[in-house]
């Protein structure tokens, strides 16, 4: 985002957060302000009766990640967080311990691939995890309002929309309609690629791709004192298709 943004993104942090969480209808309350539902456990931290404790730091939720993924590639999966009892906890306020940045691939569902439930995380999914001043602000929503303690942009093998934008400008042919904005937002990827070069520029893209999302997000101007005091990690990460696993490329914490 550009610096010109900063004044008002404080003025809101500072004294608007509450009546902009209202407006939202339910994007996040505070808990004093928001009673456990009847029949609901009267502390909201630990989800339903049989959920784990939210984690509140980047490693404890990078953990929690990841253990997830190894579940979802086994096969041996909990479902966590997906009962009745949890459906009402979450109704009036929510408190995701990561927030996940991902394509738009049908294949690639955040939720189920960490085997994650109701309340557990903010997803944003683009095109080749395309980002712009609303996707950016998306993302740095549950940092900088609630204390999630994690983003994870996540890219996968044989995208879409890599493949499309690298060969729109390989061929020097400009996609149609809006797609074209989605490969402009990729171009510095493909910059690197071409540098780079590789038997799979394609794949080599998608890489390129989640390391330099993720390393601006660890250093714009909001997000960047949070990494520096160790309240949040920006991870860069790629998922298999034919094996399921999530493999890390940058900033674990």
């Amino acid at each position: 985002m550009q610096g010109a943004d900063r004044p008002s993104r404080r003025a809101l942090l500072a004294g608007g957060l509450a009546s902009a969480a209202v407006a939202l209808a339910g994007c996040t309350t505070t808990r004093a302000d928001s009673p456990a539902p009847p029949g609901s456990p009267a502390s909201p931290t630990g989800g339903s009766a049989s959920s784990e404790a939210r984690p509140t730091t980047p490693a404890a939720a990078f953990t929690r990640l990841m253990d997830g993924n190894k579940r979802w590639v086994s096969g041996d999966l909990k479902h966590p967080d997906r009962d009745p009892n949890r459906r009402q906890l979450v109704a009036q306020e929510q408190e995701p311990f990561g927030s996940i940045l991902s394509c738009i691939d049908s294949r690639v569902p955040p939720e189920l691939l960490f085997d994650t439930g109701l309340g557990d995380l903010y997803v944003m999914r683009t095109g080749g995890e395309a980002v712009g001043p609303v996707v950016t602000g998306s993302v740095e929503y549950g940092p900088m309002t609630s204390g999630t303690p994690l983003i994870v942009v996540l890219g996968h093998q044989r995208c879409g929309a890599v493949k499309a934008a690298y060969e729109s400008f390989r061929d020097g042919k400009p996609l149609p309609g809006n797609l074209d904005a989605i490969a402009k937002a990729l171009r510095p990827a493909y910059d690197q690629t071409v540098r780079e070069g590789g038997a799979d520029p394609v794949e080599t893209m998608s890489r390129a791709q989640v390391t330099l999302t993720a390393a601006d997000l660890r250093s714009n101007q909001d997000l960047a004192p949070l990494v520096a005091k160790g309240s949040l990690a920006v991870v860069g990460a790629y998922y298999s298709l034919d094996t399921g696993a999530v493999e890390v490329l940058s900033g674990a914490p």
